[in-house]
């Protein structure tokens, strides 16, 4: 066969296997649909433990730190939907692919996958313990006397439904469950809020709320501030997924993807300002330091309220889910595809599919310490992907020019995020080895 033969026929065997797998199979979607899945990818369980690191950073450095982390990861976020398309002709569909082009073949496959492997499964394990514990909690408020039913049960109803939606070939096949997470997202997070103005309201005028610190000692409340860092970062973690999702909106010359895509990201940041914000400054305002790492765990009443909010949590984490595995699942199944030389195919898709629903499943009913993990995933793999890795790239990519305004705020987003990712998950550790004694194995 002749070499031109070979090529064509390489890269149309090439083209078929991006026709198959979930990133590359679909491109057609449109501006809205960026912006759900960005707020569904975003918003999710870092909302809940919001007031919770309030509690431990305080009124003042957790008023700036929300603010902040808005700023930086807005700016950061539309650095990645700018060097989506940074060479002519070329898209880069996978964030390890822009890695790649700004460190190098070689070392950017090593700086970005086992960092964004880390965030993506870490979430969806995270994302598995809230769907579980907030069916619990659904359960436990609407039938106060039924037998108690051990949290790891829930986790496994949970766990089981997306033994079935994860066989969804791409983002835009679910398009329909992300946008009802994001519906929920914001749902149940105007109930956390108006709920806790409910309570702040009808507690009495003698009543009293407690804004110190929980710890008694000045190390327990630097490592708690630590902690709680981490907590905010994890909030803000829609950057991991991104570039896959701008990677299924069609885009010409005339028409670059990141015009829809930017307009999505607007739409989707306003409402994370909306959820965000409010939950946080209001759920410290009526809890104070008595506030549970999930916030509806704190809320008891309305009963009804509370039971009805619990239910939208499940259903945005089904989404959250989803959206976070997809990345994955296109990692999985370009291994298996083309370095296997597996036959791409309904069969090996059920299979590895099936197999990591099934393993971050086992990990969540193994170590179901929300709180705990919140902490550590946000400080150790979340601050670097989200607030320093895009400003890195970008300073290698467009190298703006030294002292300027653009240099500037690259390198103070760096600073601000390599501090994170050092400071948050020791925080985290010491509070997983502090509480460890409460903690229970397969509860």
């Amino acid at each position: 066969m002749a070499p031109s033969a070979m090529n064509t026929t390489k890269s149309k065997e090439q083209q078929e296997i991006d026709d198959w797998l979930p990133i590359t199979s679909s491109r057609n979607a449109k501006w809205w649909y960026s912006a759900f899945h960005n707020v569904t990818a975003m918003v999710g369980a870092g909302v809940l433990s919001l007031p919770y690191a309030m509690s431990e950073l305080g009124w003042g450095p957790g008023v700036a730190a929300m603010l902040l982390s808005w700023l930086i990861t807005l700016y950061t976020l539309w650095q990645m939907v700018e060097m989506h398309e940074c060479v002519p002709g070329k898209r880069f569909d996978r964030y390890h692919e822009l890695g790649q082009h700004a460190f190098g073949e070689k070392l950017g496959l090593w700086i970005v996958v086992p960092q964004q492997l880390i965030v993506e499964v870490g979430v969806c394990i995270c994302y598995m313990v809230t769907g579980g514990k907030s069916l619990k909690k659904f359960h436990d408020v609407v039938s106060p006397d039924a037998p108690p039913i051990r949290t790891s049960l829930f986790i496994v109803i949970f766990g089981s439904a997306h033994f079935l939606l994860s066989q969804l070939p791409n983002f835009n096949s679910i398009s329909l469950i992300s946008l009802a997470a994001a519906v929920m997202s914001l749902t149940y997070s105007t109930i956390a809020w108006v709920a806790s103005v409910h309570h702040a309201t009808t507690r009495g005028a003698g009543a009293v709320v407690d804004y110190s610190m929980t710890a008694s000692t000045s190390a327990g409340r630097t490592f708690n501030f630590l902690n709680a860092l981490g907590d905010v970062a994890f909030a803000y973690a829609g950057h991991n997924v991104v570039l896959e999702i701008q990677a299924t909106i069609p885009s010409t010359p005339d028409k670059p993807s990141k015009k829809p895509m930017w307009k999505g990201v607007i739409v989707a940041y306003i409402v994370v300002a909306i959820c965000y914000l409010p939950v946080a400054f209001v759920g410290y305002y009526a809890f104070g330091n008595a506030v549970d790492d999930n916030i509806l765990i704190t809320l008891e009443k309305p009963r009804w309220l509370i039971a009805a909010a619990n239910m939208f949590v499940v259903v945005h984490v089904i989404g959250s889910y989803q959206i976070y595995a997809m990345p994955v699942f296109d990692m999985l199944e370009t291994f298996l595809v083309k370095k296997l030389r597996f036959k791409p195919g309904w069969p090996l898709r059920l299979i590895a599919r099936s197999l990591y629903v099934a393993f971050t499943m086992m990990v969540g009913i193994a170590i179901p310490f929300f709180g705990g993990l919140l902490g550590f995933f946000g400080g150790f793999a979340q601050a670097p992907t989200t607030y320093f890795l895009p400003c890195i790239m970008w300073l290698c990519i467009k190298k703006p020019k030294k002292f300027g305004r653009s240099w500037c705020i690259n390198w103070f987003c760096i600073i601000i995020g390599v501090l994170l990712s050092v400071l948050a998950p020791i925080g985290a550790l010491r509070s997983i080895i502090m509480n460890y004694k409460s903690y229970k194995f397969f509860s």
